[in-house]
């Protein structure tokens, strides 16, 4: 049976693509816009473009904050995740 999903691991990092390049990506798009040369249309593509980007790298930065925040040593000084705990403020 062919397999029809042949794009779908490529296809998800392009989709959600890891933070340095997202970010590069964000800051080609600023670039782009700040150039004051392009159409109305194209500064909305563009603009639209870089608010996925935000939001990408902010998801990517949080998940980064949260693993930082779950390490803790060991006994023997190794750094191991730990569980989550939700605590309200």
């Amino acid at each position: 049976m062919p397999n029809h999903t042949k794009g779908a691991g490529p296809a998800n990092p392009a989709k959600n693509p890891p933070f340095e390049e997202a970010l590069q990506k964000l800051e080609a798009v600023v670039e782009a816009m700040e150039a004051d040369d392009l159409p109305l249309e194209t500064l909305l593509a563009r603009y639209e473009e870089g608010a996925k980007l935000v939001k990408i790298c902010q998801e990517k930065l949080a998940e980064a904050e949260l693993k930082i925040q779950q390490l803790e040593k060991t006994a023997a000084g190794e750094l191991k995740l730990k569980p989550l705990v939700l605590t309200e403020e």
